[in-house]
């Protein structure tokens, strides 16, 4: 208790902006509409999940803090339920449309957030190959046609119209690789990152030959991988991260993904107890910032300007530990993040969520700096 009280204290001191929510289940999913709306997604098992298109508290869209605000709290714009847990969730730009993907995978659901109402109902469905206790990875393709790109190994990865439901792309290979992430980078482009660690550029206007490190590196003992690449990717300088369940992080220069710019280890607690939530995120209007959650009940944010060589230890710029010391559920174990993301606009303010039900939207103060 003494623990959790010091932190309340520090925390004036540790934040711009602090908001914590409880909501009805919890969520991995954690998806952009604009800059004032997000959406949430319930995973569990056996029960109906609430898809919730959520409006950001009133306080954190003014521009300077204005004192006591009213409607400090979410709101919630649109509603639907899913009868299978959703594990990923992509919003199709410019649209009303969402694709939710999760288990069992026979297909994907697209769904339409309705003009006239405040639901969102499922439209149609979209095929997928059964792998098991795998589940497609998502990222969408905003064009003229939008798709949706998704597949659980190298070998069922595609790109499907929305509108016809025809693939326009397939790998075409028998690779089983198993995929942790997909991310498109631009018209006709996009990366792909392996559980393995293995990780790939592609170009869709050529048949399936990617740029690639077929090897993962080097001290990952086996460990599970995700990535991001930062907007601009596709430019000069270190603009993929790869991170690893045993805390390895690598960044990588898109032109050459076999020899990491730098490696260092991450102070987590342990390895990730389950993987599959691992996630790192570029700050997208904070140079040279990222994030990594999925091994604890924190997120940790750090500043890569410094980081050279291979094999260094590093420290975070800052440590989000809200999820641990506000635990309402009061669980036996601690909290364990399932989720976190950047806002668009603002440089420092970020949204986390835990397995038990947390929500919360912080903006931390970056202490160097005023020092």
């Amino acid at each position: 208790m003494e623990a959790s009280e010091n932190w309340l204290v520090e925390s004036l001191r540790l934040y711009q902006d602090f908001h914590a929510f409880d909501l009805s289940g919890a969520t991995r999913v954690l998806e952009w509409i604009g800059d004032k709306g997000v959406f949430v997604a319930g995973y569990e098992s056996l029960k109906k999940n609430e898809i919730l298109h959520l409006i950001l508290p009133l306080r954190l869209s003014v521009k300077e803090n204005q004192g006591l605000i009213p409607d400090r709290d979410f709101k919630v714009c649109h509603g639907g339920f899913s009868d299978k847990p959703v594990f990923d969730l992509k919003h199709v730009p410019e649209t009303r449309l969402l694709v939710t993907s999760g288990l069992p995978c026979c297909s994907l659901k697209v769904w339409q957030i309705t003009e006239d109402s405040d639901v969102i109902k499922a439209v149609s469905t979209l095929a997928v190959p059964e792998e098991g206790n795998l589940w497609p990875r998502l990222a969408v393709f905003s064009s003229m046609a939008p798709g949706v790109l998704h597949g659980a190994r190298l070998s069922t990865l595609r790109i499907t119209d929305l509108e016809s439901q025809k693939t326009a792309y397939t790998s075409g290979i028998g690779d089983s690789e198993v995929l942790s992430s997909l991310q498109v980078l631009g018209t006709d482009t996009f990366a792909f990152c392996c559980t393995s660690g293995r990780l790939g550029l592609v170009d869709i206007r050529q048949k399936w030959t990617p740029s690639e490190n077929i090897s993962p590196s080097p001290g990952s003992g086996g460990g599970r991988w995700c990535a991001d690449i930062r907007n601009g990717g596709q430019g000069l300088g270190p603009s993929i991260a790869s991170f690893c369940s045993n805390g390895q992080l690598c960044l990588l220069d898109p032109r050459d993904l076999c020899h990491p710019v730098s490696s260092v280890q991450c102070p987590v607690s342990m390895p990730s107890p389950d993987p599959e939530l691992l996630r790192v995120t570029w700050a997208p209007v904070l140079d040279n910032c990222l994030a990594i959650s999925g091994f604890d009940g924190t997120v940790q944010v750090y500043d890569v300007t410094c980081w050279s060589g291979v094999g260094s230890q590093v420290e975070p710029l800052f440590t989000h530990r809200g999820h641990i010391f506000l635990d309402a559920n009061e669980l036996d174990t601690t909290p364990l993040v399932t989720t976190h993301i950047w806002h668009p606009c603002k440089p420092r303010t970020l949204l986390s969520a835990a397995n038990d039900a947390s929500l919360h939207v912080w903006d931390w103060v970056d202490l160097h700096a005023s020092s």
